[in-house]
């Protein structure tokens, strides 16, 4: 059990039957009334957020959430692989639980994969990834004045908006939470 006075980010709970992940908290003490803790939670199982409120000592469960490095290997179908690197067992999550990490994953790249018990809730990316450009518009001279953007596709089919100076080819690095562009490699 933890109290809900110990919220941090990245704390997993369990409340109603779910798997939820602390993504905001603030604690709240009215002038009048009891003090209570406002939260933004994300189910772990189908990556819902919802907005929960709880009273200020109220106690919760602690999920237990064990992370297992493991590598992506490949997609067969909608079905993708990983791979453990410590026992090489092997695991595979469908497309739809990991829509959104897909954007991100590239062949051979190690990855955190979340396991509750024995089941498997998803994969946990790192901060930020470096992909390879493979389609954008030549920059041309004098645009950079504005200090604008443009579309560039990378390896992985995701479209992220870059500077006029970024070419095809060039390696970036990407911020996974968003989806942004940090800089090139």
């Amino acid at each position: 059990m933890v109290s809900v006075n110990d919220f941090r980010t990245g704390l997993t709970i369990e409340v109603d039957g779910g798997i939820w992940q602390v993504m905001e908290f603030q604690h709240v003490k009215p002038g009048k009334g009891a003090a209570f803790v406002r939260s933004k939670l994300r189910n772990l199982r189908t990556g819902a957020v919802q907005e929960k409120t709880f009273r200020a000592g109220e106690k919760v469960n602690k999920a237990r959430i064990d992370n297992r490095k493991m590598q992506y290997l490949y997609a067969n179908g909608d079905q993708h692989v990983f791979m453990d690197t410590n026992t090489y067992d092997q695991i595979e999550l469908p497309e739809a639980q990991i829509e959104y990490e897909l954007k991100f994953l590239k062949e051979n790249m190690e990855v955190s994969i979340m396991m509750y018990e024995s089941e498997t809730l998803g994969v946990e990316l790192p901060n930020s990834v470096e992909l390879t450009v493979t389609e954008t518009e030549p920059g041309i001279k004098g645009d950079t004045a504005s200090g604008g953007t443009k579309p560039a596709t990378v390896e992985t089919g995701l479209v992220v908006q870059v500077p006029f100076f970024v070419n095809q080819g060039d390696v970036l690095v990407v911020n996974t939470s968003d989806g942004s562009y940090v800089s090139r490699a």
